[in-house]
C-alpha cells in the first residue's frame, strides 16, 4: 500500500495510464512503464525536511579517462568545482568487476566481502546487515524524503538501491532499451528535483555501459557519454531552478560501478575494467581536489556526512567522506614516488613506488638477498595503481582496504629477476610514548597471502630492548583491519613495532593505516 499521506497516483505515458504501485522498504511508489514510453508522470514524494540535500547519479560503466575526449561540459565543470577521486576495484575471487558488486559497493559503503554480492546473480547478498544508504536513511532519519530511479531492474529487485525510497521509478532497460529509459528517468527526475522537495535522490543511467559492450569505448561511447552528460546537466539545472534553492545546501555525487576494456566488456582484472571514480561537489568539498586515497565505498559515507549523520560503528562501513584525507604516515610519500625500474608491465608514466620510508620510520635489510627486481628489494612503499599492475590474478587486486600509499614486502615479484639469498626485511615504526600507560594497541590494515616457506611477524620493542613476538601470520589474511594489544612492562616509556617478513619466491605482505593507541 502507498505510504501514509501519499495519494495513489496514476502514471501517464503517451499511450497508457498505469496504476502506481507500492514501493520498497518503508512504503513508496513505483512507476510501471511500457516499452518505449516517452514520459512518466513523476511519483509524488512526501515533503522534504532537510536543508542539506544530496543527489547521487550513477553512470554505469563510465571510464573516467574518456571524459576529456567527450563533449561533457557538466562533468568537466564538476571536476573543476569539486573533488574527483579515481581508484581501482577488486577482482575475482572477491568479486567480478560487474554491475551487481559495483552498485552494491556504492550503495552499501562496504566491500563485497561484507555485502556478499560477487556477480550479477546477487546470490549471497546481505542487505539485511549492510543495507543501501537509502534504506539506512529510512531507518535512522525516517522524516527525510527519499527518491530513486533506475532502469537496470536488478537494482530494485534485489533491494540494492531502491530499498527505503519513499518513491521510485523502476524501468527495464534490458527489455526495452536504455536510450529511451535513461531519457525517461532524466525527465522524471528533473520534474521531481524542480517541483517537489526530495532530500536524497539516487538516479541510475545505464546506456554508456550498453554502448561499450556493443562498440567499445570509441566514438559511439563518447557520443553516449555526451548524452548522459547533458542529462546530468538538466538535473543540475533543475536543482538551480528550485524556488527554495537559496536556502538549501546541495551535494551532487557522480560515480560509476566499473570500467571497460577498450574493445568493450568487463568482469575481469585488467586496469581498465577495475577503473572507477567518485566526483562530488557541495558544502565542504574542495574545488579542484584530486585525492589519491578515495575509494568507491566512499559514496555512502559522503551522503551520511553531508546530511550531518555520524555512522554507527555497528554499521561496519568501509568508506569515509570524500573530503576526509588519510593521516597515514605512508601517504606523506605520495609526492616522491617514482616510476618503474625493472618492471616491464607497468607503463612508464605510472609513478607509484619508493624505498624511502616516512620520517621516523626505517627499513632494516641487513639480511636481505642481493639482486632481484629493484622495485621490490625489501619493504617498499607503493600505490594500488602501481603494485597491482605487476601481476594480475594473484590477489593483489583484493587489497581493497589499503588507501593511497601502503607498505608492501613482495618476495614473489622480487624473485622475478636473478637474485641470491632470501627476501628478509623489517619495517620499523617510530618510538611511541607509553609512559604511565598499561596497554598499547597497534592498529593497521593488512593484506597477507600465505605460502609455506615464508614468515610474517609483528614484534614490539620497549625502551629499545629485544623485540618480542606479538603476532605471527600463518594463514591468508585478505584486506583486514587488525588491532594487536600488548601490556606495557613496568617502567617502560617507549615502544616501537617491527613488521618482519621473510620469503623465497613466496607471496607478499601489505601493511597500511598504522595507528597507535594507549590506555
Amino acid at each position: 500500500m502507498p505510504t501514509a499521506g501519499i495519494p495513489r497516483r496514476t502514471v501517464l505515458t503517451a499511450s497508457a495510464a498505469l496504476a502506481v504501485t507500492a514501493g520498497a522498504a518503508g512504503g513508496g511508489v513505483a512507476a510501471a512503464v511500457p516499452a518505449r514510453a516517452a514520459a512518466v508522470a513523476a511519483p509524488e514524494l512526501p515533503a522534504g525536511t532537510s536543508a542539506d540535500k544530496v543527489l547521487v547519479v550513477g553512470m554505469d560503466g563510465l571510464r573516467h579517462d574518456r571524459i576529456d575526449a567527450a563533449t561533457a561540459p557538466h562533468l568537466k565543470a564538476m571536476r573543476a568545482a569539486g573533488t574527483f577521486g579515481t581508484s581501482l576495484l577488486y577482482a575475482n575471487p572477491m568479486a567480478a568487476t560487474s554491475s551487481g558488486p559495483g552498485w552494491s559497493t556504492v550503495s552499501t559503503g562496504v566491500w563485497p566481502d561484507k555485502h556478499g554480492v560477487r556477480d550479477n546473480s546477487f546470490v549471497g547478498r546481505d542487505h539485511g546487515r549492510y543495507p543501501g544508504f537509502l534504506a539506512r536513511l529510512h531507518q535512522v532519519r525516517p522524516q527525510l524524503s527519499l527518491y530513486a530511479a533506475v532502469d537496470w531492474k536488478p537494482l530494485d529487485t534485489h533491494g540494492t538501491v531502491t530499498a527505503g525510497a519513499d518513491a521510485k521509478v523502476v524501468l527495464d532497460g534490458d527489455r526495452d532499451g536504455y536510450v529511451g529509459h535513461d531519457e525517461t528517468i532524466t525527465a522524471t527526475t528533473v520534474s521531481v528535483l524542480r517541483d517537489q522537495n526530495p532530500d536524497v535522490a539516487f538516479v541510475y543511467l545505464g546506456n554508456t555501459d550498453v554502448v561499450a559492450h556493443s562498440h567499445g569505448t570509441g566514438q559511439r561511447y563518447l557520443d553516449a557519454l555526451a548524452v548522459q552528460d547533458a542529462q546530468l546537466g538538466r538535473m543540475l539545472a533543475a536543482i538551480e531552478a528550485r524556488p527554495t534553492r537559496a536556502a538549501e545546501r546541495w551535494t551532487v555525487i557522480v560515480c560509476t560501478d566499473h570500467g571497460h576494456l577498450d574493445a568493450g566488456g568487463h568482469g575481469g582484472s585488467s586496469i581498465p575494467e577495475r577503473s572507477t571514480f567518485v566526483l562530488a561537489t557541495g558544502p565542504g568539498i574542495a574545488a579542484g581536489a584530486r585525492p589519491h586515497d578515495t575509494r568507491l565505498v566512499d559514496v555512502a559515507a559522503t551522503v551520511f556526512h553531508q546530511l550531518g549523520i555520524t555512522p554507527d560503528p555497528s554499521w561496519g562501513l568501509d568508506g569515509r567522506p570524500i573530503q576526509q584525507r588519510s593521516t597515514d604516515p605512508f601517504d606523506t610519500l605520495y609526492g616522491s614516488l617514482s616510476g618503474r625500474v625493472d618492471e616491464t608491465g607497468i607503463p612508464a608514466g605510472v609513478l607509484g613506488h619508493t624505498h624511502t620510508p616516512p620520517g621516523g620510520w626505517s627499513v632494516v635489510g641487513g639480511a636481505m638477498g642481493t639482486g632481484g627486481v629493484a622495485e621490490w628489494r625489501g619493504w617498499t612503499f607503493a600505490t594500488d595503481d602501481f603494485w597491482s599492475r605487476t601481476q594480475r590474478d594473484q590477489w593483489r587486486e583484493l587489497n581493497v582496504r589499503a588507501r593511497g600509499v601502503f607498505a608492501v614486502a613482495d618476495s614473489d615479484e622480487w624473485a622475478d629477476k636473478a637474485s641470491s639469498g632470501r627476501f628478509e626485511s623489517t619495517l620499523v615504526t617510530p618510538a611511541y610514548d607509553v609512559t604511565g600507560r598499561r596497554r598499547v594497541t597497534l592498529r593497521f590494515t593488512t593484506h597477507y597471502r600465505q605460502e609455506a616457506g615464508q614468515t610474517a611477524q609483528v614484534l614490539a620493542s620497549f625502551n629499545g630492548g629485544t623485540p618480542v613476538l606479538v603476532r605471527a601470520y600463518t594463514a591468508d589474511t585478505v584486506a583486514q583491519p587488525q588491532a594487536l594489544t600488548v601490556d606495557v612492562p613496568a617502567g617502560a616509556s617507549a615502544v616501537s613495532f617491527r613488521f618482519h617478513y621473510t620469503g623465497s619466491n613466496n607471496w607478499y605482505w601489505v601493511v597500511d593505516g598504522v595507528e597507535i593507541r594507549t590506555s
